[in-house]
């Protein structure tokens, strides 16, 4: 296949279909676990919405890096390909690994939260031929093949292209919303509603402070979804400078749905007496969910139409979202030979990364076999690996800035770079720095090291193909065109040809 056809990608992305994509990558699964599982018990109410609003704003900075760096190489890969014009081949490796790491995560994570959605709404009916039991959680044969079936059906979505998969995510996007807000409106129209009902306000196991850093801290797990806009750049069917806007109104938005759900887990009844419900549920062997129960006290058996609708569509817009965001970024490293350029394959027909598409696919099926916890530890040291992608984009973002001219307010640009580089470091310290309250555990620790290790043989079994390349080629590669300069010094200047390492961009400016 001919490099001119291989960069090919269908621009068939509408604002609204690229917004759907954001939020719908934000408001995942997570959005309804986690408030009965960690929120309450461990931050407590206002712990975690003061968490969630602070590490919206910090994470804002972020996405407003991002923007510049949309603007200044609109191609797919997102912070992979930044981190290589800011710092070269083996950077990107190294952020595009982390990366790719984090978003089968969550496809992984959500396809798993199938299972526990079918228990709460059809009890026993997908509970049949038990296989074993892997840290604490039955896999059965029935929920293999659900999951099974998910995964497939959202990896045939996306193979036939992203205009469907876009058209699909902004219906399921809106199921996601109009379910989270009856949900908030039926808790809290109930005679037992109470604002008396969230206190305490904080964990009486943590400092106030404690409680804040623990939700500040996952808030790259939290809020993920928004790196999949510049994921998907090179598909807009819209000018690139309207994507910042389009990320801040997402992360927004997923605040505020985020909020709500919490809110409605914690304000229907007293919340310690929702979670000593929960224990009790555990230990007689039921299936605790905090907001199942919520939805049922508010609508009884309607609730679990009412809850089915709305976390169906975090579950499904938070798979195909993130099967977009995998492809391309696999697509991005096989087109700079740092991943094998089977990779970067594009459908004669349906313009989609399809091999990276079917890549994934296999990847995620590991996903019913593995069961809940050991998919739930590798989504616990996700969080890093955005971390990371965060990271290089922020300072990739500021490397431009400043080898620019003709940058209106560079200043003010400047000050959200180094922000948004500060909160990066921050949540990946907080995660990985001992005795840290968001501090990983074990089990999340080693599978980083696993990862990590697999990380070291691809980088070096393949360093052989891209490292013969020359500068100018391996640029255009990932970039599009060899003509965007880069901010790194090249390992022989002698490849670079007519292209230059590094170059003012007088036309860099809103």
């Amino acid at each position: 296949m001919s490099q001119t056809e291989q960069v090919k990608l269908e621009k068939s992305l509408s604002p609204a279909q690229v917004w759907a994509l954001a939020l719908g990558s934000i408001v995942g699964w997570g959005c309804f676990v986690l408030p009965g599982d960690m929120f309450l018990p461990q931050a407590g109410p206002l712990g975690t919405l003061i968490g969630f609003g602070l590490g919206a704003f910090l994470l804002c900075f972020v996405a407003v890096c991002y923007s510049y760096m949309i603007k200044y190489a609109p191609v797919a890969g997102g912070a992979f390909a930044y981190a290589y014009v800011g710092f070269g081949p083996t950077a990107a490796f190294v952020c595009g690994w982390a990366l790719v790491l984090g978003y089968i995560a969550i496809i992984g994570i959500d396809i798993a939260a199938l299972a526990l959605i079918f228990r709460f709404l059809f009890p026993g009916v997908f509970e049949f031929g038990a296989l074993y039991t892997i840290a604490g959680w039955d896999v059965y044969t029935g929920e293999v093949l659900l999951m099974t079936g998910a995964t497939l059906l959202f990896g045939w979505l996306n193979y036939r292209g992203v205009s469907f998969a876009g058209k699909l995510q902004v219906v399921l996007a809106f199921l996601l919303t109009i379910g989270i807000i009856s949900l908030f409106a039926g808790t809290a129209s109930q005679e037992t509603a109470h604002l008396s009902n969230l206190t305490p306000l904080f964990s009486e196991h943590r400092s106030t402070v404690a409680c804040v850093l623990l939700i500040l801290a996952i808030s790259p797990f939290l809020f993920v979804g928004f790196d999949t806009v510049p994921q998907a750049a090179e598909e807009f069917s819209f000018e690139p400078s309207r994507a910042r806007n389009i990320m801040i109104i997402a992360i927004i938005c997923g605040v505020i749905l985020y909020s709500l759900v919490t809110l409605s887990v914690g304000i229907v009844i007293p919340y310690p007496e929702m979670l000593a419900r929960m224990d009790a549920l555990r230990l007689s062997g039921g299936t605790a969910w905090a907001t199942g129960e919520a939805a049922t006290i508010a609508f009884g058996k309607f609730g679990a139409v009412v809850l089915s609708c709305a976390v169906m569509g975090a579950v499904c817009t938070g798979i195909n979202g993130f099967y977009i965001a995998t492809s391309r970024l696999l697509l991005s490293m096989a087109r700079g030979r740092i991943l094998p350029a089977w990779f970067g394959d594009i459908h004669p027909k349906y313009r989609s990364p399809y091999k990276a598409i079917l890549f994934t696919i296999v990847i995620v099926l590991l996903t019913p076999f593995a069961g809940r916890s050991v998919v739930g530890w590798i989504v616990d040291m996700s969080s890093v690996g955005t971390g990371i992608g965060y990271l290089f984009t922020c300072l990739a973002a500021r490397r431009v800035l400043l080898g620019s001219t003709g940058v209106s307010d560079k200043a003010t640009r400047l000050f959200c770079c180094s922000v948004g580089t500060l909160t990066a470091v921050m949540c990946i310290v907080l995660l990985l720095v001992p005795g840290s309250p968001a501090h990983i555990s074990v089990a999340s620790q080693w599978c980083l090291v696993v990862w990590v290790a697999m990380g070291f043989f691809f980088y070096f079994s393949n360093r052989s193909v891209w490292v013969k390349l020359p500068e100018v080629e391996l640029r255009s590669n990932v970039l599009g065109s060899a003509d965007i300069p880069v901010f790194f010094k090249p390992r022989n200047p002698q490849s670079m040809g007519n292209a230059e390492p590094v170059r003012v961009r007088s036309e860099y400016k809103d």
